[in-house]
């Protein structure tokens, strides 16, 4: 089966673009050979935090795809310029319309097939009323424990970073995590 390629043209110079194994590398790379430059593909970063106040959890409903009408923490890419802190500000504000203190890297989850890394916080909510429904989310709500809609959650990354956070707080033992899901 031929190998479809996903990047057709140089991004440098317009030629069209072909996969080979670049000299000194080892392994194939989406490469231009009129200009010599080589199209990297990397993974792409999400940013996001769990936004908590007191025992409550802060979760938006998407509004867009994938997964739409499924229940997330308010999470997305980066954008270049920021750093991971801010990228995931910026999206619980996007989301959530909420400002978030005490950044507190939490998990990062490897999710190979995707090539995605995910970057969650724990974070605080800097007012228990000071958050709403954003661009990309029909609803936002607080949460308790007992009346999280596991059944309704997004993705398994976000489904294992809420079982964790509620396993530690018991002990209010929080640990860094890295993970990998496929």
């Amino acid at each position: 089966m031929k190998k479809i390629n996903p990047i057709n043209y140089c991004t440098f110079c317009g030629a069209e673009i072909s996969i080979a194994i670049p000299d000194g590398d080892n392994r194939e790379r989406h490469m231009c050979f009129d200009c010599g430059e080589i199209q990297y593909q990397n993974p792409k970063v999400i940013a996001g935090c769990l936004p908590v106040w007191g025992d409550k959890i802060l979760l938006c409903k998407r509004a867009i795809e994938p997964r739409y009408g499924t229940w997330t923490i308010p999470a997305g890419f980066m954008e270049n310029g920021e750093t991971i802190e801010q990228g995931a500000a910026r999206e619980t504000w996007e989301e959530a319309l909420a400002v978030v203190t005490n950044l507190e890297l939490y998990q990062i989850f490897n999710v190979t097939r995707m090539n995605q890394i995910y970057m969650l916080f724990r974070a605080t909510l800097s007012d228990p009323k000071g958050y709403g429904v954003g661009s990309e989310s029909l609803e936002v709500e607080l949460f308790d424990e007992i009346n999280i809609p596991w059944e309704g959650i997004s993705f398994k990354v976000i489904h294992h970073t809420l079982e964790r956070f509620l396993h530690e707080r018991k002990n209010n033992n929080f640990t860094f995590n890295i993970d990998s899901i496929d």
